[in-house]
């Protein structure tokens, strides 16, 4: 019996550890042998609709660390509008001012812009077309859009403005119905990123790397999505406007959390209750 015991009791602590946050040992990335993720992370529930989750990976070099914090929404519940700021009185803010102001429940940071808050490619919300502009720049190859009410990722070759409601022109475009897109003319350093993509089972998610020290790179984000062991089963990958744009906020109950950037932007994508 004792035998017995111990054998059921292996088996429960193997199940228990299989299910734990941390990796058993760092995992190295194919694309980048420097790379670790270090804290697989699980999805976890914020509200019915809503999860959250955390990768933790870490850079031999400088022995940094950095969390690649992932928010992903049912669309039959929530659903993701062009948030303007100077249609709300803000010319540039914060995402969490621009979530508050419209009532949204999470919201990122979207386009790239000039100086003067202007987009610098397309852009449409549901009241107007503020830039009809498709940019045949290098860095902006892929489009976030919604169609009547369903949210779609697009490269920019064969888009057209008519195939959205409203939408949203950034990149690079990273993944396309799961396969990596070339990728040219636009450095590949590591940097923090902001991120959105629809996974296999057309759920919507949003990520933002949480570090002020380095970030990641275009291959070792495509190799993160990617790579089956994630499980992240990401089929479309869009990059927002990074660096300092780069910024999350969210509050769902109890929960709420706000990833800051360090500068303010003109344009957020806002998810809202379908009720809304």
């Amino acid at each position: 019996m004792p035998r017995i015991l111990a054998i059921i009791v292996g088996i429960l602590l193997s199940g228990f550890c299989a299910g734990a946050d941390s990796a058993d040992s760092p995992v190295k990335l194919k694309s980048s042998p420097t790379l670790a993720v270090i804290g697989v992370g699980a999805w976890k529930s914020v509200q019915k609709g809503i999860a959250l989750r955390k990768i933790t990976l870490e850079r031999a070099q400088s022995g940094h660390t950095l969390d690649l914090k992932l928010f992903r929404f049912d669309t039959s519940l929530i659903v993701p509008r062009v948030i303007y700021g100077a249609e709300h009185d803000l010319k540039v803010a914060d995402v969490k001012s621009l979530a508050q102001k419209t009532g949204a429940i999470a919201a990122i940071n979207a386009n790239y812009y000039d100086p003067e808050g202007r987009p610098l490619a397309f852009l449409k919300t549901a009241a107007r077309t503020i830039n009809p502009r498709v940019s045949p720049a290098a860095i902006y190859s892929g489009i976030f859009a919604v169609k009547d009410h369903q949210p779609f990722i697009a490269h920019r070759e064969g888009f057209l403005p008519a195939h959205a409601d409203e939408g949203v022109q950034a990149g690079p475009l990273l993944l396309l119905s799961g396969s990596a897109q070339a990728i040219t003319g636009v450095p590949s350093r590591p940097s923090r990123r902001a991120l959105i993509g629809i996974d296999k089972e057309q759920r919507l998610f949003i990520a933002v790397t949480d570090t002020l020290l380095g970030g990641l790179s275009w291959s070792e984000l495509q190799e993160l999505f990617s790579a089956p062991q994630w499980q992240l089963q990401a089929r479309d990958l869009l990059a927002l406007d990074g660096g300092g744009s780069a910024q999350v906020y969210i509050k769902s109950g109890k929960y709420e959390e706000l990833i800051a950037g360090t500068a303010e932007v003109p344009v957020a994508i806002g998810f809202f209750s379908k009720a809304q």
